[in-house]
């Protein structure tokens, strides 16, 4: 009887091994057969890779098609580890480092493990933190949360609102860009740190027990097989293109740039030494002839912010490293401007190095501008607001080509803004704003330094000189005498009779103030009898308070109007004019309401 059951057990698990093999047989040619294209297509989809080639953007010209914004031709240092071995790596990126040095060409260094001249090591994002907290008068042990609750208290910011409004806040109303994550409350260079470790392998564990910049220096010479005869130092040249490879460790057919507009002398020896990994590639960057010429109207270069990347990567299928315009006519016309990217369609390894090319296709430059602004009269504009600004300050004189004029002196006054227009046409000569800035410092990415010298000196003083500001077109204050007419074109709706004459006496007085017209405040004069063209003219104030009311001050007449004239009356011409709304000008611009009985109350 055993021996039947064995037996009978047998055949069981003789038909369940047949059973299997017939499963997996059907499976195997539906997979082969049945399924072919499709799982070819995933197969070669996951070993297809992109490469994409930037387009030039497009120029923009002044009216005379004189150029304002072009790109220029650069040459670049890129590094290849794709199918490198370790030593080969190393050697490489010593060689390359040394030669750049030598050559006075500058390059990448990302790397934030840094030596100080007593041997010391040191973590980059450690100085930036206490570098910040110093900036802002902060004790150098102040925590990430802590030193946001102190910006808030700074800054007058609203208890209501949670962290990010805050953080919005910060940003939108102050230029204040606190280098804290409200989300995790930690600094942003400590969470670089995290990233930086764990891309060097060291686990979750080792970091949050914390490692030291030396203790990670002499695990990564170690790890990486580091020449043990060179220094800390020399080893650190390495490091500074290991760095890079590391961050992009599953992309290795990816070329990366260690260094841009090399000289002559390292492009001819990379060329004639084909050293593994380093290769010599042509590309182009913004590039701006005049340098802070028209600085406000072009705008300027960045890489693309989170809060963008739904729009612009996304959306519009724009690759996460690409510059975009921020400002002017940069961000005005962006889509314009860009032009079609090349890419080229590789195939790699499972490791990511490349084998083989597969298609390439040439970017497409982008389409030109042309803007109203004559080049010539812009530069005159800026040249001459710096002087009178400048002059100003110091109660000085200044001297143009048609005159020289004295400046009383007002001590704070750091800005101001010229914008000449064509009468005929309304189009726009000439903006310049000042402070000023160079929109090169952006064109390849900017740097730390060069951002904080574009900042303002005093967020929280809107007067305070901020060189990216634009004050032409973004800043709202009081028209003064060039509200003249507005006043003029509502009385004569209301009935005044431009010849009427009203003679100055030289001051209103209204309850305890009192309102003079220059005449009267510079000599204690007065313009004598007066006609619209005369009050015009001499920009009376006591002529255009008499006007302006339906009343003659000096005799107490009524000026008699067929229709009752009002604060509305005014801003609703004022409105037909067109104050209080956007221009339509094609850069960013900001307005302020008109004035109105219910504002007046509500800032009183």
């Amino acid at each position: 009887m055993s021996n039947k059951r064995y037996t009978s057990r047998y055949i069981q698990i003789v038909w369940v091994i047949v059973i299997l093999m017939v499963i997996l047989a059907v499976r195997l040619f539906v997979l082969a057969v049945g399924q072919e294209d499709r799982w070819e297509s995933v197969a070669s989809e996951q070993s297809i890779k992109s490469i994409y080639t930037s387009a030039p953007r497009g120029n923009i010209y002044d009216k005379y098609g004189r150029t304002i914004a072009t790109n220029k031709q650069i040459f670049t240092v890129t590094f290849n580890s794709s199918g490198l071995e370790t030593e080969v790596i190393n050697d490489s990126a010593y060689y390359l480092i040394n030669k750049l040095i030598a050559n006075g060409d500058k390059y990448t260094d990302n790397f934030p493990i840094k030596i100080r001249s007593n041997g010391t090591f040191y973590y980059t994002y450690k100085e930036e933190i206490k570098k910040w907290l110093k900036k802002q008068d902060m004790p150098l042990d102040t925590t990430a949360w802590d030193a946001f609750q102190k910006l808030r208290a700074k800054y007058g910011i609203d208890p209501k609102l949670d962290r990010f409004e805050a953080l919005e806040e910060l940003q939108l109303s102050y230029g204040v860009y606190p280098p804290i994550s409200v989300k995790y409350g930690v600094y942003s260079y400590d969470q670089e740190l995290t990233t930086f470790l764990g891309n060097f392998g060291f686990t979750t564990e080792e970091i949050k027990a914390g490692i030291s910049a030396e203790e990670a220096f002499r695990t990564l010479r170690k790890d990486f097989s580091i020449d043990p005869s060179l220094s800390d130092r020399e080893a650190r040249k390495i490091f500074i293109v290991r760095n890079e490879v590391q961050k992009y460790n599953f992309s290795r057919y990816i070329p990366l740039t260690i260094a841009t507009d090399v000289s002559e002398k390292t492009i001819a020896y990379f060329e004639e030494k084909n050293i593994p990994g380093i290769e010599i590639a042509s590309d182009v960057k913004r590039y701006y002839p005049n340098g802070r010429t028209a600085s406000h109207i072009l705008g300027y270069m960045g890489s693309i912010s989170d809060t963008e990347s739904d729009y612009y990567v996304n959306e519009l299928g724009y690759n996460a490293d690409t510059l975009i315009g921020k400002d002017g006519i940069e961000k005005s016309y962006e889509e314009y401007l860009k032009g079609t990217d090349g890419v080229k369609q590789i195939q790699v390894n499972s490791s990511g190095e490349y084998i083989s090319t597969v298609s390439e296709e040439e970017p497409i430059k982008g389409k030109d501008v042309y803007l109203t602004i004559d080049l010539n009269l812009q530069k005159v504009a800026e040249d001459a607001l710096e002087k009178v600004v400048k002059a100003v300050k110091t109660g000085g004189v200044y001297r143009g080509e048609y005159g020289t004029v004295g400046l009383g002196q007002y001590s704070n006054c750091e800005s101001g803004a010229v914008v000449a227009i064509e009468v005929e046409t309304g189009d726009v000569l000439a903006m310049a704003s000042y402070p000023d800035y160079s929109p090169n410092i952006f064109a390849e990415g900017i740097s730390n330094d060069d951002w904080e010298s574009v900042q303002s000196k005093n967020p929280r003083d809107l007067l305070a000189p901020t060189p990216l500001y634009n004050v032409a077109a973004k800043s709202a204050v009081q028209p003064g005498s060039t509200f003249k007419p507005i006043t003029a074109v509502a009385a004569l709706e209301c009935g005044l009779n431009p010849n009427l004459s009203i003679y100055d006496k030289g001051y209103v007085k209204v309850g305890d103030r009192t309102y003079g017209c220059s005449s009267w405040n510079d000599y204690g004069g007065s313009h004598g009898n007066e006609t619209l063209e005369y009050g015009i003219g001499n920009s009376c104030n006591y002529y255009f308070f008499c006007i302006g009311t339906g009343k003659d001050y000096g005799t107490g007449r009524s000026l008699n109007y067929k229709h009752k004239i009002s604060v509305d009356k005014i801003m609703s011409v004022a409105k037909e004019f067109g104050l209080g709304e956007e221009t339509g000008i094609e850069i960013d611009e900001e307005t302020t309401p008109l004035a109105s009985a219910e504002r007046k109350m509500e800032q009183m």
